[in-house]
């Protein structure tokens, strides 16, 4: 079997001591701050501290972030390439960023500039810590043998099969990006009611649903991933907070004590992913039946 080299960018969120250990590399990306400078965001945060990052952030700061070039892939992956091994890259959700565009960009170059070497890129159409935990089944399967082309394979047919169940706090700052209806975000923040999201076929963010007060958003995230998930004794679940350790932390037990799974882990999520979210940003993730309730297929498949 030829030997393949991993990637996904910094969207992943993924705690870096997890992606050591199945040898996952990780593009950083660039967040620019409002005085015009900029830095490079890595799964280990040591451009920006996050606790420094999200106080800024409920102070006010305005931060914005900036796609990875294709140029970036293309100085990132040739050393690879030109080491003889292959290449698999992740991306980031195309339905939330043109990130994924200027990897085929890169992608489409290089096999000119190295036709005997296989050069994959994946959309995962996930989005923060669902995107690194369809990174870290990529690695799983390349470690159980998997040639490149299979994983693709087996990605691009599973990850329909990856659910993504979230809330924020506040629905500004994603009205602001224009993820969400401006009739949305001020309904949440008049009377209180918390959004239950997901992120859809299409890889863009969807209400499913509204509950209210934060209590009842958090448990919402739990019945739905009850609905959802399969084989729940062999997984590993995984939940992505934004500044709200302790929220995420009570969310971890509720999870094992209405969830008989593996384990859940929680991932913290950067600043690329926050810039977008705020904080408090609340996200709970499984493999499935599918991205959510049949139930609501009807509502998510009308326009």
């Amino acid at each position: 079997m030829k030997d393949y080299v991993l990637f996904t960018d910094a969207c992943c969120d993924m705690n870096q001591d997890i992606l050591d250990r199945h040898d996952i590399h990780v593009i950083p990306m660039e967040v620019i701050l409002p005085d015009g400078s900029t830095f490079l965001h890595y799964p280990d945060f040591r451009s920006y501290a996050s606790e420094d990052f999200y106080q800024k952030v409920r102070e006010g700061m305005k931060t914005k972030t900036s796609m990875i070039s294709p140029d970036v892939f293309l100085k990132t992956f040739r050393p690879v390439l030109s080491a003889g091994k292959d290449v698999m890259y992740i991306s980031f959700s195309s339905g939330l960023s043109k990130t994924y565009d200027n990897a085929c960009h890169a992608v489409y170059q290089l096999r000119k500039e190295y036709p005997a070497r296989t050069i994959i890129a994946v959309d995962s159409l996930c989005a923060c810590g669902g995107e690194g935990v369809f990174a870290l089944q990529a690695a799983v399967n390349k470690e159980k043998g998997m040639t490149i082309q299979e994983n693709e394979t087996w990605l691009l047919a599973h990850r329909m099969n990856l659910s993504h169940y979230f809330t924020v706090g506040e629905l500004d700052t994603l009205k602001r990006g224009g993820r969400i209806a401006p009739t949305v975000a001020f309904v949440s923040g008049t009377f209180d009611i918390k959004p239950v999201l997901v992120v859809d076929q299409e890889g863009r963010l969807r209400l499913i649903g509204s509950v209210r007060g934060r209590k009842e958003s958090l448990q919402r995230l739990i019945d739905l991933t009850r609905e959802t998930i399969v084989h729940p004794e062999e997984q590993i679940l995984f939940i992505s907070e934004t500044d709200c350790y302790a929220e995420a932390q009570q969310l971890k037990e509720a999870v094992k004590d209405q969830i008989p799974c593996k384990d859940v882990i929680i991932t913290q999520i950067g600043p690329v992913v926050g810039t977008h979210t705020g904080p408090e940003h609340m996200c709970l993730f499984s493999w499935g039946r599918g991205r959510y309730p049949e139930r609501f297929r009807a509502r998510m498949e009308h326009r």
